[in-house]
């Protein structure tokens, strides 16, 4: 058994722990409430403005934008949105593992080949690509010091100016979709070319996007309208994805502190009865040998 001091430095140190936690969960859940005002404000409008395009492009040629024009996947960008900060659990770990599996059932020839491209949002996929020698394009490392739709519409311009010249074939996305403070999903979707219909399936219902047909009256005309809309619509969606990656992170990191925090508690419980334990033994161990000094005093 541990002696006192070691047992008291303990309980110390897990108390410090369980403050530091505690005050991590309380400043996840004030950033976690901006973050969610942001997501739910975008959420409608990047709905509505993919439903509006699936219904447009529907009946265009794949002539008719640059970026409707399917290629084979020679050439393969995948964005993998994480966070610069850790303590939010399996959070960032979960984006790499995701993106690891894609390129590994979907793109592996193009890897073998070297044609698998990483352009990493945030720090923590960032360094995981580089340390592991991929081709990791640019550095977006700050973005999130000051997130907005210009800072973020900079990394999917160069996006799509790489897949205008060929440079890549496709391009994918993996994020945490937000759900709420408890649940995130990983999502991958695929960013260009852009899908004339979206049928991905979306396991919140509340998300499914609506791709009836509607004939719309336009001015000016549909293909005018169309290229107007569809690099708009891809900067929507990277921002979108953004903005759900930094809900979701604060949410799992609110998740992880608050478990922590009540780990730190029990651990406290067992730590000051184990000092207990310690403490009773020693006084007794102190009583006994009073008694015994008496006893041999006595009988001299």
């Amino acid at each position: 058994m541990a002696n006192l001091k070691e047992v008291r430095n303990r309980i110390t140190s897990v108390t410090s722990t369980q403050q530091i936690t505690k005050a991590m969960k309380m400043v996840s859940a004030a950033k976690l409430k901006r973050a969610t005002n942001a997501i739910v404000q975008l959420r409608p409008y990047a709905n509505k403005l993919k439903e509006l395009l699936s219904n447009l492009s529907a009946s265009l040629e794949d002539g008719s934008s640059p970026f409707l024009q399917q290629r084979e996947p020679v050439r393969v960008l995948v964005v993998a949105v994480s966070s610069s900060r850790g303590l939010a659990g399996a959070f960032n770990a979960n984006v790499i593992k995701t993106v690891n599996n894609l390129i590994a059932e979907k793109y592996s020839e193009q890897l073998k080949a070297g044609n698998v491209s990483i352009v990493a949002i945030g720090k923590k996929a960032q360094e995981y690509y580089q340390r592991r020698k991929y081709n990791v394009i640019g550095n977006n490392t700050e973005l999130y010091n000051n997130l907005n739709f210009a800072n973020a519409s900079l990394i999917t311009e160069s996006i799509m100016e790489g897949f205008l010249k060929c440079e890549y074939d496709r391009v994918e996305i993996v994020y945490n979709h937000f759900r709420n403070a408890a649940v995130q999903f990983l999502f991958t979707e695929q960013l260009l070319p852009v899908p004339k219909t979206e049928n991905k399936e979306i396991k919140d219902p509340k998300e499914q996007v609506k791709t009836t047909q509607v004939d719309y009256i336009l001015e000016p005309s549909q293909e005018e309208i169309v290229a107007e809309l569809i690099p708009k619509n891809i900067k929507i969606q990277l921002y979108r994805a953004v903005l759900d990656s930094v809900a979701s992170e604060h949410g799992a990191r609110m998740t992880a502190m608050d478990k922590a925090t009540e780990n730190a508690g029990d651990l406290l419980k067992a730590l000051k009865l184990s000092y207990n334990q310690a403490r009773q033994a020693a006084i007794t161990t102190e009583l006994t040998e009073i008694v015994s000094g008496a006893a041999a005093l006595s009988s001299n």
